[in-house]
């Protein structure tokens, strides 16, 4: 398989660039011209192509022949970084590629998840503070997801909880809607993060699915499992 992964020098992308390389895949990396020095430990074992992420022509060049797409939707500014990031990927991949986005708990994609009072509050601060700073805008994120839900691409959108470092716990349990009891820990080590983006390209489940995810080890994880060995 051959995977091109958007925003590859960030701490997610070198974990997803990391994960792929461990399958065996063969990688084109993504970054900003000043970023390509992150992705230096991983030598000649990926191609590197930088450039802006929402650049068309970056996208196009770097996607072509790729089997599968992971992409980094970061909403940087307040020119519609992420959407444009999106839209060149939605337009540019291969038709029958997969593509996997990566996002925050605050996207929704029917309106069913449901947010805690403090989650909201701190939305609704951190977004105005950074628009007001120019940032970021997570409208920016939110058009830019609307536009993957809109799409009939083969898509996954995959939508992350607070994140930690730290050694691996496994692949990410996952629900459809935030609000659901197995979510509730609210925690995911990055680098299952990028498992669970990895994992995506080849789980068909996932097509047209919004996976709200949390770590397999957390104790809402852990409980829910336990719940649900104990109905068997």
């Amino acid at each position: 398989m051959k995977v091109c992964i958007i925003g590859a020098s960030g701490k997610l992308g070198r974990y997803m660039v990391q994960h792929c390389l461990d399958r065996g895949y063969e990688v084109v990396g993504v970054c900003r011209a000043q970023s390509v020095d992150k992705l230096a430990p991983f030598g000649d074992r990926i191609q590197v192509v930088p450039g802006a992420t929402n650049d068309p022509e970056v996208i196009a060049r770097a996607v072509k022949g790729c089997d599968g797409v992971l992409t980094v939707l970061v909403p940087w500014g307040t020119q519609q970084y992420a959407t444009g990031t999106a839209q060149a990927v939605l337009e540019h991949a291969e038709p029958d590629a997969r593509l996997v986005f990566s996002c925050g708990w605050h996207i929704t994609r029917d309106g069913k998840d449901r947010y805690s009072l403090g989650f909201r509050l701190m939305l609704k601060v951190f977004g105005a503070i950074a628009r007001l700073t120019r940032f970021a805008d997570l409208r920016d994120q939110v058009e830019a997801c609307r536009r993957i839900f809109a799409s009939d691409r083969r898509w996954t959108v995959v939508r992350g909880s607070d994140l930690e470092e730290g050694e691996s716990e496994g692949l990410p349990a996952w629900s459809e809607h935030v609000g659901d009891p197995i979510l509730a820990s609210n925690r995911t080590r990055r680098i299952d993060f990028a498992l669970f983006m990895v994992e995506a390209l080849t789980n068909d489940e996932l097509i047209h699915v919004a996976p709200a995810i949390v770590g397999r080890l957390s104790p809402s994880a852990q409980a829910h499992a336990q719940d649900a060995a104990a109905t068997v």
